[in-house]
């Protein structure tokens, strides 16, 4: 298999996190270049890809040299939150396709600017938002697509994660800590608005058209740094300003509901509050309950654990045979391969620019309704009407709109070269 190479920009601790699972997991893709602002971390990165490949490669603290080169097939950017978007701009520019690392867009002008270069160009962009490629999730793509829930009415879920540590961060300059402290919204809206978009055909045949946003108050990183340093911890005394939760509701045009919950500053258990409900049965991740009319007797909900292999999307069955593991179980390395098969076969990706703003654009907008008393917001039509019949996604094994079981046949499916 021809390897694909790649120009990766941004080596922070997730650039670090993604390459590692590159270069230990995928023998089909060559890295060449590295980029970051800061020479330590280039130099650092750098030494990790040289060191597994025997060879040396190139290094480079101007991500624009990589985008002038003419060796390079597509390019990776784990780069800061301020930082992706325009770096994904001007690789579709330079005629590079380009994935993201996820993290909330800070205006509408930027998704509009991501639509348009795309569309001008002719270029592809992806974000890289994994947990579309969750187990659970997927297998929730598999039952909705086959009818199981029946209608699907209402789905919901969350970025519930205790990172009152961000309060420590802020003095080393870590760029997601000034998000926290000078924004009040749903600042991380993709992990679970991702697999959402599919489980109702957003973009391709319903759309998302308003969103009201609510947040609490701002007490737990208060609290944090009272109980550790007090006036002695950097962030004491200053002003924080997004609400320790965030709920955002947001309506489609076919008539759902989603509801989004952004949860990270208070102490409380990890979880993405996951949530699929249907005239004919409810998912729930937290306890991962199941309920589907005429399962049980009674209200009882049934152990989801006990369907799983049930109802299990192809994909996963098949990479279960191979054994993928990764920092987060196997969905980091489903996305990387999701976006490099489209780019090895010239095709848009199954996570396209619309679907990419889509799930980005509610970190703004959610702004804009919490400062004016939870207002509701209209949400941009990105694709200008194409909604109502757009075609399926390219026919793939990575596909997240439609679940192509003939492609799992046999042996249809190739794995990558996945290293043994």
């Amino acid at each position: 298999m021809e390897k694909l190479r790649v120009g990766y920009i941004g080596l922070g601790g997730r650039g670090y996190g993604v390459l590692n699972g590159i270069i230990n997991n995928m023998n089909d893709i060559d890295i060449v270049v590295v980029c970051d602002l800061k020479e330590d971390r280039m130099q650092k990165g750098k030494k990790l890809v040289e060191e597994k490949y025997g060879h040396d490669i190139d290094g480079t603290l101007n991500y624009h040299d990589i985008l002038a080169r003419k060796d390079i097939d597509c390019i990776l950017i784990p780069s800061s939150w301020n930082a992706h978007y325009k770096i994904a701009i001007d690789s579709m520019e330079a005629g590079i396709p380009a994935a993201f690392e996820v993290g909330p867009v800070s205006s509408l002008q930027e998704c509009w600017d991501l639509v348009r270069t795309h569309e001008r160009t002719g270029v592809h962009c992806m974000a890289l938002e994994n947990c579309c490629y969750g187990r659970y999730e997927m297998a929730m793509y598999n039952m909705i697509k086959k009818g199981i829930f029946g209608e699907v009415v209402y789905v919901g879920g969350g970025y519930q994660h205790d990172l009152r540590g961000l309060a420590d961060s802020y003095a080393s300059g870590m760029e997601r800590s000034f998000h926290t402290k000078c924004r009040n919204g749903e600042l991380y809206p993709t992990h679970e608005l991702g697999p959402m978009l599919y489980y109702l055909d957003i973009n391709r045949g319903n759309r998302m058209l308003s969103l009201t946003a609510t947040s609490t108050k701002a007490r737990g990183l208060y609290d944090y740094i009272n109980k550790n340093g007090g006036k002695e911890h950097p962030m004491y005394g200053k002003q924080i300003n997004n609400g320790d939760i965030t709920t955002t509701v947001i309506k489609c045009a076919n008539g759902e509901n989603m509801v989004l919950t952004h949860d990270i500053t208070l102490p409380r258990g990890y979880s993405r509050g996951g949530r699929v409900q249907g005239t004919n049965g409810i998912w729930m991740e937290d306890g991962n309950r199941l309920y589907l009319d005429g399962m049980n007797e009674g209200h009882e909900f049934a152990d989801m654990k006990n369907y799983i292999d049930q109802y299990d999307h192809p994909l996963w069955r098949k990479y279960k045979e191979e054994g993928i593991q990764d920092a987060h179980g196997g969905m980091d390395t489903l996305v990387l391969r999701a976006f490099f098969e489209s780019v090895r076969n010239h095709e848009e990706p199954p996570i396209d620019v619309y679907d990419s703003v889509c799930m980005s654009v509610v970190s703004c907008l959610s702004e804009q309704s919490i400062a004016m008393g939870s207002m509701p917001v209209p949400i941009p039509d990105f694709t200008d009407g194409k909604w109502v019949d757009r075609k399926p996604s390219p026919k793939s094994p990575y596909a997240l709109d439609v679940v192509y079981d003939d492609l799992f046949e046999g042996d249809k499916f190739e794995y990558f070269d996945f290293v043994k």
